[in-house]
């Protein structure tokens, strides 16, 4: 397997790993999202003097 692809499709297919691939980052993409939102929440109740 080489790391030259000669197209975009080629990339994205990443040698028929594509999917597992770009599937592990949107896994990774949407915790690190779930976090921030969670992390803004809390930053938010805290400023309130709410308890969690």
């Amino acid at each position: 397997m080489d790391l030259y692809w000669s197209s975009f499709a080629d990339f994205v297919a990443m040698g028929g790993y594509g999917p597992y691939v770009w599937g592990s980052y949107g896994v990774v993409a949407g915790a690190v999202l779930i976090e921030i939102l969670d992390l803004v929440a809390r930053r938010a109740s805290a400023d309130r003097g709410e308890d969690a």
